[in-house]
């Protein structure tokens, strides 16, 4: 599919972001784990959520979804069931990595595929700390799905020292120790997401700095009956269109708003972005609010690296943002995103060379010189099928002087399924 993007004089509405991708895959696997019926309310209807439903039910669970909800009866840690296909993860990273670690924490036999994306994606990081515990796995040249997992021996607590700051990988090992008879920890010295252990509610100690998580038999996995908040994710591209699209005022509705997810935010601000956060609660174990953005003059940053692994989802947007900020912006220590669904590096580097912009590239990021007044024509945007590349090019198309067009446009449905009719209803 081939979008065609109209230019903006102005961006005005209320939008409710589409439910969050990570904590719905997250509330499907837990409802698994938990013994009893859970009823999640703003289930995602995306692809990777929806792969992990099909997941937790072909791993016993009963699954009834309803028009607005997603009723799981879990099996409890013991009642888990080896299907006997493939377990088919779709594009789900999430889903792969957290049942792997569900399945070599079971000890059932589970052979695990996924698409040609995910199959693409290395998964020794998850491979070495489980063979560890324990399982036996075999991979494609060691490190790639299809992954055989089993156990025959017994499960083997261990502590791990997260090697980089991944939310997937942390997870993987925590769930895994749920079925150990002692405490796994998980020892993080610069934060990820946290939704795993705030949902399943872990021990959480701060020691000498370092953040350490614990799991084990003795924790008792809770029913996970709540309402899924809004994509912060998702948001993020209308907080950065808000911005540089003048005379703008878009109000975000239940939007998550969780500390280790939301960098986003805190960078605008300091970049000047004009936003406010209303009606603040809680939603299960997870902060929700309403958030306003309007349009700003925004100014140059450097971002830290300890605040990429919280934003690293966002830093396509971003990009956009810092070439309508004075100045030159850095993004650096963001490696990480050369091993998303494409290339993301090399993609933004494209997207903005497309709209004129003058910027460095490195192996880790960006150096991007900001004019409040730049101007471009129009472009042909390629999404290399990466569902943020496509949805920050088209935020960028807004600023153009005529109608710019997004290739492969339909994988924003990845996170997004109604991204392009949310984007009609408040151009203006």
């Amino acid at each position: 599919m081939i979008q065609k993007v109209i230019p903006a004089v102005s961006l005005k509405g209320t939008l409710s972001p589409p439910p969050d991708k990570s904590i719905s895959q997250r509330a499907a696997i837990f409802s698994l784990l938990h013994e009893g019926n859970s009823v999640i309310k703003n289930y995602s209807p995306a692809q990777d959520p929806q792969s992990a439903l099909d997941c937790v039910e072909a791993l016993g669970a009963e699954i009834i979804r309803n028009s607005n909800s997603v009723s799981i009866k879990g099996v409890g840690r013991s009642g888990i069931t080896a299907p006997e296909d493939d377990l088919d993860c779709g594009n789900s990273g999430t889903a792969m990595r957290l049942l792997a670690g569900v399945i070599a924490g079971s000890g059932k036999q589970v052979r695990m595929c996924g698409d040609s994306s995910l199959t693409s994606r290395t998964m020794s990081r998850i491979i070495e700390p489980l063979e560890e515990m324990g399982a036996y796995i075999l991979a494609r040249n060691s490190a790639y799905a299809p992954l055989m997992i089993s156990r025959d021996e017994k499960l083997k607590p261990m502590d791990f020292e997260l090697p980089i700051p991944s939310a997937q990988l942390k997870s993987c090992v925590l769930l895994a120790g749920l079925y150990g008879d002692s405490p796994t920890r998980v020892i993080e010295t610069i934060p990820s997401r946290d939704h795993t252990e705030r949902i399943l509610q872990l021990k959480v100690e701060d020691v000498d700095g370092k953040k350490i998580i614990s799991s084990s038999l003795e924790d008792e996995i809770p029913n996970q009956s709540y309402t899924v908040p809004g994509d912060f994710s998702a948001a993020a591209f209308w907080l950065v269109a808000g911005c540089i699209i003048p005379n703008s005022e878009i109000r975000l509705e239940n939007t998550g708003l969780n500390p280790t997810r939301n960098a986003l935010l805190g960078i605008l601000q300091e970049m000047g972005a004009d936003i406010t956060i209303e009606n603040e609660r809680m939603e299960g174990a997870e902060p929700v609010g309403d958030i306003i953005v309007r349009a700003s003059a925004l100014k140059a940053i450097n971002i830290p690296r300890n605040k990429i692994p919280n934003c690293i989802d966002e830093l396509p947007i971003l990009a956009v943002a810092m070439t309508f900020a004075e100045g030159i912006s850095v993004i650096s220590g963001a490696e990480e995103l050369r091993h998303k669904e494409t290339d993301r590096i090399m993609a933004m580097a494209d997207m903005l060379n497309k709209a004129g912009v003058k910027f460095d590239e490195y192996e880790d990021g960006f150096e991007i010189y900001g004019d409040p007044n730049h101007i471009f024509g129009c472009a042909d945007f390629n999404s290399y099928d990466d569902h943020r590349i496509a949805m920050a090019s088209a935020v960028l198309s807004l600023k153009g002087k005529f109608v710019s067009q997004i290739k492969d446009a339909e994988c924003a449905s990845v996170s997004y399924p109604g991204f392009w009719e949310d984007l009609s209803a408040i151009s203006k």
